[in-house]
């Protein structure tokens, strides 16, 4: 539950920053940058790096992880609902925030894909401890990453600010943590129960 309180707090923090501090800065910066180095093939990958926060992938992903993961599998309302929650915890909080995308009026923060990709791969952190240790560091490593491209690509593609990017991925990674500490809590109160 430490790390559904502490990925909570960090979203607040990026929250409060980018209504305080608003897009100079830091933020139009590191999304000046990330532009600079979007070339056609860059731009290329991330077309496709950003269908990791779409609800056409993260949907047979979390079947995928539901049918390959016994503990998972055991308690599969528990992250059924994180993925139903992300998008929902990001649609309500968009427009109480409401803050304007770069290059849109539409609300931008937190960003949607990376909420989703953040509370997806997030739960697959969380179910890689049952792994071997070398698959566990490799699945852990691989699941940080694609967190993070989907981050860039979601600026690269001209959809969000840097600070939308980092409030989706506090926010996505806070619901993993709480449903990975509810799962264990479930879990756990089977065990005991014996059933």
């Amino acid at each position: 539950m430490r790390a559904a309180v502490t990925g909570l707090a960090a979203f607040v923090a990026v929250s409060l920053g980018a209504l305080l501090l608003g897009t100079d800065g830091v933020d139009t910066t590191m999304r000046l940058a990330l532009l600079d180095a979007a070339t056609p093939d860059v731009l290329s990958v991330m077309r496709a790096v950003n269908v990791l926060g779409n609800w056409r992938f993260l949907l047979p992903a979390t079947v995928l992880l539901l049918v390959v993961c016994d503990r998972a599998r055991r308690t599969w309302w528990v992250w059924l609902a994180l993925m139903i929650a992300a998008p929902v915890a990001e649609g309500l909080l968009k427009p109480a925030i409401g803050r304007a995308r770069p290059e849109s009026v539409s609300y931008g923060f937190p960003s949607g894909h990376a909420t989703a990709a953040a509370a997806y791969f997030g739960a697959v952190l969380a179910l890689a401890g049952d792994l071997r240790p070398r698959w566990r560091h490799l699945v852990r490593a691989g699941a940080v990453a694609l967190i993070v491209l989907v981050g860039i690509a979601r600026v690269m593609l001209r959809a969000h600010w840097p600070s939308d990017v980092l409030g989706g991925i506090a926010l996505g990674l806070a619901l993993a943590a709480a449903a990975a500490a509810l799962a264990t809590h479930v879990g756990g109160s089977r065990r005991r129960a014996g059933g």
